[in-house]
């Protein structure tokens, strides 16, 4: 199983080519030369362990990795950082079930995919002969920046940048970060957006100069986002879990088809639902689910992507984006597989910040649906699912609720549905609180609405909340968004 570049499909790669590299050198993204099968039955699939689901899904895009190495990758990741021996665990409230994806080490869905990269990249890096350190360089809007910090700190062989929007991210999700330990972490808050964060990095990916003057000085750029196929593929695995786990509790029989509800900013979670389809997984509609930065919604709808429009900070900012970059996958896909077709819309992307798709590449994007949820709606729903099922849900996974209870109503399709629950209440706990008691606050502190949170719900508190609450200020530096190449080059000085 080859990967194919988005931007030329004549440049091809083996899995561990494309998992070191990230972005491939025409900055097109990685996509495989064909989605594989599932072979395994579905009932064989519901007898798995998360490990086993893990092991049979990866397998079948990483075939250049041995069975000892992929397995050996998989047991270090799926491990007792854990805080569930399932990994991913299955709630149901208000008729959808839930897939809480966040009982990783860092609270959010990002641990499901990123306690696995550091593994598949150093792997990846033996099998290829690379001498050089890898940097990771890596943007965030919250949750991806401490999943990678936490997944590289201390690996052998590698360092991480981070470089997070300073006033976009919530206050846990910020002292995550910056509290985090390893000789071989940095952390740089920016003057500017999550896309200002993302374009610099893209750029330095790009930069030939800078590439070239590092390996000098034995140092080799790979990504942690969700660009990189590594990242990816994992993500595809809880998709057939939770069918997995809907036929193992009998919800569901063989071959019965179910919605997912993927809240997305950066379109990589949803793609990866799109996979598990493309796998063969019994899936009916795909519904990507916007906050009021609603540029996929808009999308969807029109056919047209555009993101010349006012960047909204909101209550959900992991989804805070307009810039949603796995997007681009879906393009090449629907496009019949064309590169050229897919190189031309990004350049006009960059260009002019739109592009609108053909009337023949919307007609086979008609397993998507979009939604999106206003801040209000955000607040509403989780208290009326806390009223309802006495179940606590974050303002991400709230986006993903409020927009399937509203297709629900409209359409009056009552297929089983799974909502992917991304990250922890207790890392939103502000705008959690405020929807449970129907109130807003602004002069409390955040570990004060932490404490009211666990009163309120009595969901035990993770241990990645206990810890931060003590935990040392390691990482200080604030940079202009000009400044950031500059800010990398002195970090590797």
């Amino acid at each position: 199983m080859n990967y194919l570049s988005t931007r030329n499909k004549q440049l091809s790669v083996t899995a561990s080519q494309a998992i070191l590299k990230g972005l491939s050198d025409d900055g097109g993204l990685f996509v495989p030369e064909s989605v594989p099968v599932l072979t395994t039955s579905l009932e064989e699939l519901s007898k798995m362990s998360y490990k086993e689901v893990a092991y049979d899904v990866m397998s079948r895009f990483f075939t250049d990795f041995t069975e000892e190495e992929l397995k050996n990758c998989i047991d270090r990741a799926y491990d007792s950082k854990f805080e569930t021996a399932n990994i991913a665990e299955m709630k149901k409230a208000d008729d959808a079930w839930f897939l809480e994806l966040y009982h990783g080490k860092t609270i959010a869905f990002k641990d499901m995919a990123l306690s696995i990269l550091p593994h598949l990249l150093t792997t990846s890096a033996k099998k290829n002969g690379v001498k050089e350190e890898i940097v990771i360089l890596t943007a965030t809007s919250g949750d991806t920046g401490k999943a990678a910090l936490a997944g590289f700190a201390d690996v052998p062989g590698t360092r991480i940048i981070v470089f997070y929007p300073k006033d976009g991210v919530s206050r846990v999700q910020e002292l995550q970060m910056v509290t985090q330990k390893g000789d071989n972490t940095k952390v740089i808050a920016i003057k500017g957006n999550f896309d200002d964060a993302q374009t610099g990095v893209k750029q330095m990916f790009n930069n030939k100069e800078l590439n070239a003057a590092l390996k000098e000085k034995g140092f080799l750029f790979s990504s942690a986002n969700s660009i990189n196929i590594g990242r990816l593929i994992p993500q595809v695995v809880y998709y057939v879990f939770a069918y997995a786990q809907l036929l193992k509790k009998g919800e569901i029989k063989s071959g019965e088809k179910i919605n997912i509800v993927v809240p997305t900013g950066n379109f990589g979670n949803i793609l990866a639902a799109y996979y598990a389809k493309r796998m063969g997984l019994p899936v009916n509609k795909l519904i990507c689910a916007s906050n009021e930065n609603k540029v996929l919604f808009d999308f969807f709808t029109t056919g047209t992507y555009d993101r010349n429009r006012d960047f909204i900070l909101t209550t959900s900012p992991s989804m805070d984006i307009l810039i949603s970059s796995n997007l681009e996958r879906l393009i090449f896909h629907s496009a019949g597989d064309d590169s050229d077709k897919c190189a031309a819309l990004m350049e006009e992307l960059k260009k002019t910040g739109k592009y609108t798709i053909t009337e023949d590449m919307k007609a086979n994007m008609q397993d998507f649906l979009g939604g999106y949820a206003s801040e209000k709606q955000v607040s509403e729903v989780i208290g009326k699912i806390f009223k309802d099922s006495s179940y606590v849900i974050d303002t991400h996974t709230a986006v993903g609720a409020s927009v399937y209870e509203a297709y629900r109503a409209e359409s009056g399709d009552n297929t089983v549905s799974v909502i992917a629950s991304t990250a922890s209440p207790y890392k939103f706990s502000r705008a959690v609180v405020g929807g449970l008691l129907g109130k807003e606050f602004t002069k409390e502190d955040d570990f004060e609405l932490i404490d009211m949170l666990h009163d309120l719900s009595g969901v035990e508190l993770p241990e990645a909340v206990k810890e931060i609450k003590t935990a040392e200020v390691r990482h200080t530096t604030v940079c202009e968004v000009a400044e950031m190449q500059a800010e990398v080059e002195k970090t590797l000085a």
